[in-house]
């Protein structure tokens, strides 16, 4: 009983520590594009595009950030259609206020490069990472595929309040966010050739990779989105010129990315959550549920599946290796966490705990390249030597039985990782929980009422 006493008081007090923090967050009112009508540019059912801005000030008053929302594709009619009746396909549904945190943060403890900056968040509305140009409509219902009208009319609205006079400007994106980030940024930096245009994309290196059951889900799930929504016409001229025999691939980061001018930082987790679920192992490459336990904790893994998800990073290392190796404007941040999209949230970006590479946070890391402080091409030692993960998932308690599975020259890379456990043990700062443990701790906190979390 004594037990669960002091679990609930420790609960309590990371409790009411997040209750202070979420008391002071920024909330950022909602601009409609009015004249996005102008140009065509549309939400899937037809509603005005829409985007969050907060004004820099200081010496950062002439500096952007313009980051992309993700969540998802729609590559069919039915899909689009069901999204077109939600925040995700509409701006007639989202929140009139967004919350700013992370790299979009104006606190100068929690975002030490940007926190002055122009901050821009860009609402996805249209289903194809802001990239189609195409309409729908068969006589009874319409549907608009104009994320590439979306991204000028947002563009065109921006330029007269300042952003035609930037001098410095980060393009960047969350996950389907991540992807507009490979798409556009060539032509970002086009738009404004006065100022020093680089582009982030955060969880947006979606792989070209075989599933479990050696499908090509993935390819034919953006083939089919990139026939649907007119995407390929958007899509880097020279990629497509390419590979001509097949010029959807370009959809794909790790086959533009050699073809993209602009500087260019990748963040990414090696085990991302949503390729495991929807392209390692989507459902239809698991129908007697196999995976289902090994999804849901790493702990129940067998190990084939552990070998697999070795193999899935070791593809995504393999991916990235041309960049790694020759672009010399380049950045990454390759952590070997089971997570998805990490520089929005702040305990991820920057926090007393967030994730680290050599003892580097993602926010440092990110500073250092966009600033010329330092080369970053940070590779994290494979899973699960890295402690300081904020993993979605429960993780293995074994950390042995994956161990097995590393070769010498995995675990060669990873020299600080008994040192960083190390760290974390002797540290007395009480971390806030992750996963389950966090699902727990806020239905708590909102039944005693000591905050609001949404």
């Amino acid at each position: 009983m004594n037990i669960i006493a002091v679990a609930v008081l420790l609960i309590l007090l990371n409790c009411r520590s997040l209750c202070i923090c979420t008391a002071q967050r920024l909330l950022v009112n909602m601009t409609v594009v009015r004249n996005a009508p102008a140009i065509g540019a549309f939400c899937l059912d037809g509603s005005l595009p829409a985007y969050h801005l907060h004004r820099g000030f200081g010496v950062g008053a002439r500096n952007w950030i313009l980051q992309f929302e993700g969540g998802g594709w729609c590559n069919d009619l039915q899909s689009c259609s069901e999204r077109a009746k939600t925040r995700r396909g509409s701006t007639r549904y989202m929140n009139k206020q967004e919350v700013f945190s992370g790299i979009l943060s104006n606190n100068a403890s929690l975002n030490p490069d940007f926190y002055n900056w122009n901050r821009v968040k860009l609402r996805y509305c249209d289903g194809a990472s802001f990239g189609g140009d195409a309409k729908f409509d068969n006589g009874t219902s319409v549907l608009y595929f104009r994320g590439q009208k979306i991204w000028e009319a947002i563009i065109l609205d921006l330029l007269p309040k300042g952003m035609g006079q930037a001098r410095k400007a980060l393009l960047s994106g969350c996950s389907a966010g991540g992807l507009s980030a490979f798409i556009h940024c060539d032509n970002f930096a086009k738009i404004l050739p006065n100022a020093s245009v680089k582009c982030l994309s955060d969880a947006g290196f979606f792989l070209d990779e075989k599933d479990v059951s050696l499908n090509h889900t993935m390819r034919s799930f953006y083939a089919n989105l990139v026939t649907l929504q007119g995407v390929e016409k958007n899509l880097n001229k020279n990629c497509t010129n390419f590979f001509s025999n097949n010029p959807k691939l370009c959809i794909f980061p790790q086959y533009v990315l050699r073809f993209i001018t602009t500087p260019f930082f990748i963040l990414n987790a090696a085990y991302d959550v949503y390729q495991f679920n929807h392209i390692l192992v989507p459902p239809s490459a698991d129908l007697l549920g196999q995976w289902k336990s090994c999804k849901l904790n790493t702990a129940e893994c067998n190990a084939k599946q552990i070998n697999i998800l070795q193999g899935f990073r070791g593809d995504m290392l393999v991916a990235l290796r041309f960049f790694f190796k020759n672009s010399s404007q380049g950045g990454m941040f390759i952590n070997s966490c089971f997570a998805h999209c990490q520089s929005e949230s702040q305990d991820t970006w920057f926090a007393v705990d967030s994730p680290r590479i050599h003892n580097k946070t993602i926010a440092k890391a990110v500073g250092d390249w966009y600033f010329n402080r330092d080369v970053t091409k940070q590779i994290d030692c494979p899973y699960p030597c890295d402690a300081t993960c904020h993993n979605l998932i429960p993780t293995a308690l074994d950390a042995r039985r994956f161990l097995n599975y590393l070769s010498e020259s995995d675990l060669g890379g990873c020299e600080d990782c008994q040192a960083r456990r190390h760290e974390e043990n002797k540290s007395g700062i009480i971390k806030p929980m992750h996963g389950l443990g966090m699902g727990l701790w806020l239905l708590l906190c909102s039944l005693l009422g000591l905050g609001h979390f949404f």
